[in-house]
């Protein structure tokens, strides 16, 4: 069967409505991502309905990035698939990352220009490919980088989800310089204000950070995923159409404040 013109925009129009991390420039390097989906497996079924799931195969992908089921937004703060989305499992692979240098993460078409972008690392305790989901849910997680309302106000002013998509759909972020060398996992967060409740859509990769860097974020620089966001703040329940988010000028992204490393 051939794949018509109508059914991949059929395809690509459901990939566009939510986003994930299809892979990672560093130093100018590209790093696998998580596939999107597996064109070829939907093709015997576009007479009925297909699932338009992940390509659900890391081993064969062989991605430094952590899998996960689908596209679909998170809206509770205290799921599990916060952490690193689902399932999250542990990808065989890790990618060399030099303190201090940049690292761009580029999402598939990201349509949700309204919210922030919040980047989190967190130490694996020992080889990050042995790391469970539960165990990274447990981990103090600490920002590297954010940014939320960049100008104007909450409902008409310009976010860091639109300087994303604006930037090709991506986002380009510093490794700490004085980071102590070791296994990392690196969590990109865009959270959606578009349409109450906030959609959370995290992505983690596995890196090996290196250098001579010794310094480690200290307990007030740190929180924990599922933990840091409660549905009840401001933050995450904000109505970005309500009378009062059009006058409103400031956004305060919940948790710690970003660590670069000083």
């Amino acid at each position: 069967m051939q794949l018509t013109l109508l059914a991949i925009a059929a395809i690509a129009s459901q990939a566009a409505a939510h986003g994930g991390v299809i892979g990672y420039a560093i130093d100018g390097t590209w790093v696998n991502g998580y596939t999107k989906f597996n064109l070829a497996a939907h093709v015997a079924t576009l007479t009925t309905r297909p699932s338009f799931k992940a390509y659900n195969d890391p081993a064969s992908q062989k991605t430094v990035q952590r899998p996960w089921a689908d596209f679909n937004p998170i809206t509770d703060v205290s799921s599990s698939k916060m952490t690193c989305n689902s399932p999250g499992t542990a990808s065989p692979l890790s990618t060399k990352v030099a303190a201090g240098s940049k690292l761009t993460a580029f999402w598939n078409q990201w349509p949700h220009a309204i919210g922030p972008v919040v980047v989190w690392m967190t130490e694996c305790p020992g080889d990050c490919a042995s790391m469970s989901p539960a165990t990274a849910s447990q981990e103090s997680w600490f920002k590297i980088d954010e940014a939320g309302l960049l100008s104007g106000t909450v409902g008409k002013g310009e976010w860091g989800g639109a300087k994303m998509v604006a930037d090709n759909s991506s986002w380009t972020s510093t490794i700490p310089p004085s980071l102590k060398a070791g296994n990392y996992l690196l969590r990109h967060e865009m959270i959606a204000l578009h349409s109450p409740p906030a959609q959370f859509y995290p992505e983690c990769a596995q890196i090996q950070v290196t250098g001579a860097g010794t310094a480690q974020p200290p307990a007030s620089a740190r929180a924990t995923i599922p933990g840091v966001y409660k549905m009840s703040d401001p933050a995450v329940s904000i109505v970005v159409y309500s009378n009062e988010a059009q006058k409103m000028s400031t956004y305060t992204i919940p948790g710690p404040k970003v660590w670069t490393g000083a």
